[in-house]
């Protein structure tokens, strides 16, 4: 509700400290008129007043005659020199008398009551508009055109409510997830497949077909082999482990175990569970190996690894037996399956151990823990993880057909590696068909490659991609470098860090998907190449042929003794050889793991030059010598990072140390 006076302005004048009072007389409800008494110090030649009563207000002042607030603008007319806007600071009181009777919607008291005043503006602009220039380009008290008008409304909306700059982020982000959780890669228009992110495709047979004669040209990597590791030097690092002597107080009970997965991350569960029996002075029973539905291996603890041998090295610190005495089982009816089985949570920490299973084990004398993988948490007190590098690097010794198996193969890499003093590299290749249909990874094998893999994952995982909502993104698999490397992507990897065709490989794998497609351009960078089945006859590995675990037990074996081990996936199998390696070369793993992420960007890119290529393949092999010697941080695995709970440093030399116990 708008009312204007209009004068002429002769001198300007500044409003005093307190606000003033404004006499108002509301008008007849069909009339427009409207009767101010203004305050003695405004002068009486103003130009413009502008009153702006809120809806509330208003409505109460013609109702209730009491007080509210106004804002009242005064100002010269439009094209004046030196005019001046003044803007009187509300609280502004505004005393409502009646002239006319107007219809009433509210019980009066008869007494006009004025109420508080209101709040002041949120927004300093509001409270002290600019004067000037600044007041003629909003056409404050001038005529003002439409488009002066939008922004001005809009402008006063955004700082009145300020609160949408809060929220707008928000918004913002709430609908990119909505929209990226909505939406498949595979569908998207062609204009936004034109513009893919470097690493999203698998382009690297082109990038081998490109590269290939610059490659074989290069004459200037004969050795590699030799000037590889530049840091190993300096590692002084040497096995160290206490091994008490003398005997063992009263066991408190006898501990089972259910070790589950495949061979290392069975390992897992023997060195925690050597760990905890003897944290809780108790006897383990040697762990029974839980029959996985994919690694569907049936084999025993002492098919795989010395029992006996096991049994000897732990005598002195940790009780082993291989069965429970009748007398207890007797107790539980000789079933395993009433004995009181602790259903613990993963990582926990030794106290859990301490102050929840040893009380039942001193109750009970006979508990279970099943399953058992990863069930101690890896930052544990120095007598825990004295254990653990006990049974690790010790007291697990695989059994002796493994063993005599794999020093064999071990002795003929060697020979074959004659050219480079007896030094070959040995590779760790994920290329089967379950990790690349597990990866979700697309690369260029076509329909029959999407059914195979569509196959793979129904009959592995049933149901696990096909859940409603469920998106496959191989594009972004392989940005964040979650994508298996094939065979060609690790040749390339390798001839680019320096390695030619001389070198001798070892390659530790399953059965690789697509092999006779994928092995190819492998076996044409490295022609000697070999498998533990080109190695050896098929009646030497009779024995262990189907057996998942015994198999990978050999290229354990293998891998340990290599000059160079490569690991292109990650897993258990990878992280049990870095710290094994370490226990074994003076601290350094000599490993090398490439960055999956880098390396897919150089892969998709067909325009590098082998030159280039070189570089930076160069630059990873040297930041996986440099990261070779590494101590383990408290959430660091035991078994990746033996230094220095299993190793000493500096002057301590020897390779074990003896001591009696307190």
């Amino acid at each position: 509700m708008r009312h204007y006076l209009t004068s002429t302005p002769e001198s300007s004048h500044r409003p005093p400290p307190s606000p003033p009072a404004v006499h108002v007389c509301p008008p007849h409800q069909h009339s427009s008129n409207l009767h101010l008494s203004l305050p003695h110090w405004l002068p009486s030649n103003l130009t413009q007043t502008h009153i702006t009563f809120s809806d509330t207000h208003t409505s109460l002042c013609f109702s209730q005659y009491t007080s509210v607030s106004v804002s009242l603008y005064l100002g010269q007319k439009k094209g004046r020199r030196g005019s001046y806007l003044i803007r009187i600071p509300y609280p502004y009181n505004v005393i409502c008398t009646r002239e006319m009777h107007a219809k009433n919607r509210l019980p009066s008291s008869g007494h006009n009551t004025p109420s508080p005043p209101a709040s002041p503006l949120r927004s300093p602009r509001l409270r002290h508009p600019r004067s000037g220039k600044s007041a003629a380009r909003f056409g404050l008290g001038v005529n003002r055109s439409f488009t002066q008008r939008v922004a001005w409304i809009v402008l006063s909306f955004l700082l009145r409510r300020q609160g949408v700059f809060l929220f707008a982020p928000l918004l913002y982000i709430s609908g990119m997830l909505f929209y990226m959780g909505t939406v498949s890669f595979d569908v998207v228009p062609d204009v936004i497949k034109a513009r893919r992110a470097p690493g999203s495709v698998y382009r690297s047979p082109e990038l081998y077909s490109k590269l290939r004669h610059e490659m074989d040209a290069d004459n200037s990597t004969s050795d590699a082999m030799s000037t590889i590791w530049k840091h190993a030097k300096g590692g002084d690092w040497r096995p160290c482990i206490n091994k008490f002597s003398g005997g063992l107080p009263e066991s408190n009970g006898y501990i089972y175990v259910e070790a589950n997965g495949g061979l290392n991350q069975q390992r897992t569960s023997i060195c925690n569970a050597v760990a905890v029996a003897g944290y809780l002075n108790a006897t383990l029973v040697i762990p029974n190996f839980h029959f996985h539905s994919i690694w569907r291996d049936p084999s025993k603890f002492s098919d795989i690894y010395d029992e006996e041998f096991f049994v000897k090295t732990l005598e002195n610190n940790v009780r082993v037996v291989d069965t429970v005495p009748g007398y207890l089982m007797e107790r539980f009816d000789r079933n395993l399956t009433n004995v009181f089985n602790f259903r613990i949570k993963a990582w926990a920490p030794v106290q859990y151990y301490k102050d929840t299973v040893l009380p039942r084990l001193l109750e009970e004398k006979f508990i279970r823990i099943s399953p058992f993988a990863n069930r101690l948490s890896f930052d544990a007190p120095p007598e825990v993880q004295r254990l653990r590098c006990l049974a690790n690097y010790e007291a697990l010794r695989f059994s002796s057909p493994l063993l005599t198996m794999g020093q064999t193969l071990v002795s003929r890499m060697k020979e074959r590696s004659a050219n480079n003093g007896g030094k070959y590299i040995s590779v760790h290749l994920r290329f089967e068909e379950d990790m690349v249909a597990f990866s979700c990874c697309v690369y260029d094998g076509g329909a029959k490659e999407r059914d195979d893999m569509i196959a793979a994952r129904e009959r592995g995982w049933k149901g696990k991609f096909t859940k409603p909502g469920r998106v496959l993104r191989p594009g972004a698999n392989r940005v964040n470098g979650k994508c298996p490397l094939t065979p060609l992507e690790v040749g390339l990897m390798l001839r680019g860090m320096g390695f030619d065709k001389s070198t001798s490989i070892f390659l530790a794998s399953g059965r690789i998907y697509d092999s006779e497609r994928h092995m190819a351009p492998l076996l044409e960078m490295f022609p000697l190449l070999q498998t533990k089945e080109m190695l050896a006859s098929a009646e030497e590995l009779a024995p262990f042929k189907n057996y998942s675990s015994r198999m990978a037990a050999i290229d354990y074996t293998v891998c340990l003794h290599s000059e160079v081990f490569v690991t292109t996936q990650g897993g258990n199998f990878p992280h049990f050889l870095l710290g094994h390696r370490r226990y074994l070369f003076n601290g350094h793993s000599k490993t090398i793991r490439p960055d999956k992420r880098k390396l897919a960007v150089y892969f998709d890119n067909p325009k590098i030059g082998w030159r280039t290529f070189k570089r930076h393949m160069l630059s990873m092999r040297a930041h996986s010598d440099s990261k070779g010697i590494e101590l383990k941080r408290p959430n660091d695995s035991i078994y990746s990072f033996p230094c220095p709970n299993c190793m000493c440093h500096g002057n301590k030399t020897e390779d074990s140390r003896t001591t009696s116990t307190p």
